[in-house]
C-alpha cells in the first residue's frame, strides 16, 4: 500500500515519530501541499491523510487508486464525502482526541479574561511594581468566577468536561445543544434555550459544531442579548461568529471581553477586524496542539488505518 501524508507538519513538526505507519507499507511524507500539488503527488496512492488539505470532487476523480482518506483531525468539511461514498472511498475521522486540551485552553483564555496575567507582568517588568507606594496594585479589573454562570452552546465531550473545570471554580452551568442528555448528576446546572443562556450568562463559551444551523449564530443580534459584564469564549469553529459584529460589540462596550482560539479564515487576513478591537484575546488555533493531543491523534490515525487494512474499518464518515 502507497500512503501519502500530504500536510503532515501540522501534526508532527518533529516531536512524534511516524514509524507506526511506515510499518504499514511506502509512505511518502509533505509537510504542506498545494492544491495544485495533489494529483501529482498521490496519483497512484491507495491512501491519503490529510489534516486541512481539500480533497474536492475535482480532485478525487484525479485518483483513481485512491481508496482511504484519513482525516488527521476531528472535522471532515474540507472532503467530498458524498462523492467518496459513491466511489467506494472509506472515509475516516479521529474524534475526542483533544477534549482534555481544548477544554484546558477554554480556561486559559477565561482566566486571562479575569486577572490579566500577561499584562500585569509586563507591568511589573515595566517597573510599575517598583515605583508602587503600595505593597498590591491592579491596572484591570479583577474578576472572581465562584458564583458566576456559563452558558455553554454545544454540550458534547469538551462542553461537558468544561461543565466539570466551571464546577471546580464553584459556577453554574447553562446548556443549549441540539440534543439534551442526562445530567442529572450535576449540581446548578439547566438545559435553557439559547436566548435565556445569552441573557444569563456571565461567560458564554462556545462547543458546538460548524453546520449551516450555527455559522453565524453569534452576530448582532445574539450580542445584543448579552450582559455588558459578559465575556465570549470561542475554542470551536471561527465562522461561529460574526467577527464584524463581535469588533463593533468591543469596542463599543456591548460586552466586557472576548477569548477566540479559531477565526474565520485561518491563517487570517492581516486586516482582520478583531485584531484592533478592545479586550480580545486571540491564540492561533493552538487548543487541539499539545503533544499530549497530539499523541492520541497519532495513535488513532494508526489505529484508524490498520482497522481498514484488516477489512474492519473504524471512525468512518461516509457510511
Amino acid at each position: 500500500m502507497k500512503l501519502v501524508i500530504v500536510d503532515g507538519y501540522a501534526l508532527n513538526p518533529g516531536d512524534l515519530s511516524w514509524s507506526a505507519l511506515e510499518a504499514l507499507g511506502e509512505v511518502m511524507y509533505y509537510d504542506r501541499t498545494a492544491k495544485s500539488e495533489i494529483v501529482a503527488r498521490a496519483a497512484d496512492a491507495e491512501a491519503i491523510l490529510t489534516n486541512k488539505v481539500a480533497l474536492d470532487r475535482q480532485t478525487l476523480e484525479q485518483l483513481p487508486e485512491l481508496k482511504y482518506i484519513g482525516v488527521t483531525a476531528t472535522g471532515y468539511n474540507i472532503i467530498d464525502v458524498d462523492y467518496a461514498r459513491q466511489r467506494g472511498i472509506v472515509v475516516t475521522n479521529v474524534p475526542g482526541y483533544s477534549t482534555p486540551s481544548v477544554a484546558q485552553l477554554t480556561f486559559a483564555l477565561l482566566l486571562e479574561h479575569c486577572h490579566h496575567v500577561q499584562q500585569h507582568s509586563d507591568s511589573v517588568l515595566e517597573g510599575n511594581w517598583s515605583r508602587s507606594p503600595d505593597f498590591s496594585f491592579w491596572d484591570y479589573p479583577l474578576v472572581e468566577l465562584s458564583g458566576k454562570k456559563l452558558g455553554i452552546i454545544g454540550f458534547g465531550d469538551i462542553g461537558q468536561q468544561v461543565a466539570d473545570i466551571a464546577a471546580a471554580f464553584g459556577m453554574s452551568i447553562l446548556a443549549h445543544s441540539r440534543t439534551q442528555t442526562d445530567q442529572s448528576h450535576r449540581k446548578n446546572f439547566r438545559w435553557v434555550e439559547l436566548d435565556e443562556l445569552l441573557e444569563q450568562a456571565d461567560v458564554v463559551s462556545l462547543h458546538c459544531p460548524l453546520t449551516p444551523q450555527t455559522q453565524g449564530m453569534i452576530n448582532r443580534v445574539a450580542l445584543a442579548k448579552m450582559k455588558p459584564t459578559a465575556f465570549l469564549v470561542n475554542t470551536s469553529r471561527g465562522p461561529l461568529i460574526v467577527e464584524e459584529d463581535l469588533a463593533a460589540a468591543l469596542n463599543g462596550g456591548q460586552i466586557a471581553g472576548a477569548g477566540l482560539d479559531v477565526l474565520s479564515t485561518e491563517p487570517p487576513a492581516s486586516g482582520n477586524p478583531l485584531f484592533a478591537a478592545k479586550n480580545c484575546f486571540i491564540t492561533p488555533h493552538i487548543g487541539w496542539a499539545t503533544q499530549e493531543a497530539r499523541a492520541r491523534l497519532m495513535d488513532q490515525v494508526v489505529a484508524n488505518l490498520k482497522d481498514y487494512l484488516a477489512g474492519n474499518p473504524s471512525n468512518i464518515v461516509n457510511k
